[in-house]
């Protein structure tokens, strides 16, 4: 029976992950034409239709989804002997995808990502900041970022930046104008800047005082889908918002915006670097790992 190349391979699983032929070929620096050519034979090879293909888009059909669950994790096995031989023979290199929302990406940027892109200049970070809750092994990813109580439980998770808070704030001029709320439900009759999530829900907002739990499906004109878009809509006097606290550190300490409601406001448990449990890392991630605990 006919073998499909380990290069076919590689292949399919780029164009299966990136659901596109023109990112897949810019990821593995080869032209779209010949990595169409490429799949084409792989599925003559294996007798079997791999890809959904219209004008807009590409997506695995049934065979394709089964054969991508199976071979990830051994294409990862392979990246990972192949940096850890590497690793030792000199510096690190290659790529380093992270998946990771808004919020995480800032506080990456704003810790660990400088001191590691003057340790490893060889290594290709792919910071993709999408919210949504996805299987960074099945989309390959070589880790995530999330809040610490949302890491899946078979995951090797790496705390770091603290606690974190999400606060409501509005500008001075609009709380002068419509009152400031007391409890959470006085929200029903103010102004609020509502959030899209990635998965394109609303998000209600919750609250928590010696433990009593509020979520509040709040009113408003205007919806918007980042921190730092809410923030200057509320820095412009546009109504409330709900908003990660480090997002809105410099318009509280300037003045343009004031905390509401904070005795409603408690801390969680912050964000974690999450990765899968197997003996081998790669050495890239290895070394963000380093930086993220400090280490020299």
């Amino acid at each position: 029976m006919p073998k499909a190349s380990l290069a076919e391979l590689t292949a399919f699983a780029a164009v299966a992950r990136h659901r596109s032929f023109r990112k897949a070929a810019d990821a593995l620096g080869t032209s779209r034409s010949a990595l169409s050519h490429t799949l084409i034979g792989l599925e003559r090879t294996l007798g079997v239709r791999l890809l959904n293909r219209t004008t807009r888009s590409v997506s695995p059909t049934e065979a394709g989804g089964e054969l991508l669950r199976r071979i990830v994790p051994v294409l990862q096995d392979l990246d990972e002997a192949l940096d850890a031989v590497t690793g030792e023979a000199g510096a690190v290199g290659g790529t380093l995808r992270i998946n990771c929302g808004e919020a995480a990406a800032q506080a990456l940027l704003q810790t660990a990502v400088p001191t590691f892109a003057e340790r490893c200049p060889g290594v290709a970070l792919d910071l993709v900041t999408d919210g949504r809750m996805i299987d960074i092994v099945e989309a390959g990813f070589d880790a995530g970022v999330r809040l610490r109580e949302t890491v899946p439980r078979d995951m090797i998770a790496v705390p770091f930046g603290g606690d974190v808070r999400f606060l409501v704030v509005a500008a001075p001029a609009y709380l002068e104008r419509h009152g400031s709320p007391v409890v959470p439900d006085d929200l029903r009759a103010h102004r609020c800047i509502r959030h899209r999530m990635p998965s394109g829900k609303l998000y209600r907002w919750e609250f928590e005082r010696r433990g009593v739990e509020i979520v509040v499906d709040v009113p408003g004109s205007m919806t918007l889908d980042g921190n730092s878009l809410m923030v200057r809509a509320a820095a412009d006097g546009l109504g409330m918002a709900f908003v990660w606290e480090s997002f809105a550190d410099a318009d509280l300490r300037a003045g343009r915006l004031v905390k509401v409601l904070e005795d409603w406001c408690p801390v969680y448990p912050g964000l974690c670097l999450y990765y899968p449990g197997r003996r081998h890392v790669p050495a890239a991630l290895r070394a963000f790992i380093d930086v993220l605990k400090g280490g020299r």
